[in-house]
């Protein structure tokens, strides 16, 4: 008899990669061409905040106001200037262990999908070369609703044909943990245990999440 396994959900920003600093330094060079000061205290504000929104904080924060025109131009050149920087992106930009903890899972035949907000998730997956790891990938494109809405998690167990309550999902966001809590799935936090204390467990990177335990927790 076959043993039963669950799906796996992974996001994509700070579980897999570390691409804020690429949008810290995309909204800091706007808002300096604006004549607006930009610090990382600042950019932590804008984290999970859509780009719309966080133009709106950054002009806020100059006093700054431009017309609709130029408001969608400035919108336009944060995410042409944060792709230069995406297309830069290589393997060396996987996080420590990601990749290893992948293959394990695909060497043990678990289902695996990505669950992101990004609209840009395929193309990094792609210049990152983790692409073939994913049996589904849900992004920016598929899905309208926010995280902590489960939306994201919950296209992704349907796509990957799994029940929810049989879903383990990554995340390193508080709204990411409560996003995965409301689908009722397993939520693993990657970063500080006191940041993400919701979550059911919590590990600072994937070089401490041993291999026993994914396999113990991938079984049903």
């Amino acid at each position: 008899m076959k043993t039963k396994t669950k799906a796996f959900i992974f996001d994509l920003d700070g579980v897999i990669v570390d691409t804020a600093k690429f949008h810290f330094q995309a909204w800091k060079r706007l808002a300096n061409g604006l004549g607006i000061d930009f610090d990382h205290e600042q950019n932590e504000q804008l984290k999970g905040v859509s780009r719309v929104n966080s133009l709106k904080k950054i002009l806020d924060w100059g006093n700054t106001s431009v017309s609709e025109e130029e408001f969608i131009q400035l919108m336009d050149k944060k995410n042409e200037d944060y792709l230069t920087y995406v297309d830069a992106m290589d393997e060396s930009e996987i996080l420590p262990q990601v990749k290893e903890k992948l293959q394990l899972l695909k060497d043990n035949n678990i289902p695996i999908a990505l669950g992101s907000a990004s609209k840009n998730a395929r193309r990094i997956l792609d210049k990152i070369n983790l692409t073939p790891f994913f049996d589904e990938i849900v992004d920016g494109t598929n899905v309208t609703k926010a995280k902590p809405d489960p939306e994201v998690f919950l296209v992704g167990a349907e796509k990957l044909g799994a029940q929810p309550e049989y879903c383990v999902v990554f995340e390193d966001s508080i709204a990411g943990i409560q996003a995965a809590n409301n689908a009722q799935m397993t939520s693993i936090g990657i970063g500080q245990k006191n940041v993400l204390n919701q979550a059911d467990h919590t590990f600072q990177d994937f070089t401490e999440i041993s291999d026993e335990f994914l396999i113990k927790l991938a079984r049903i």
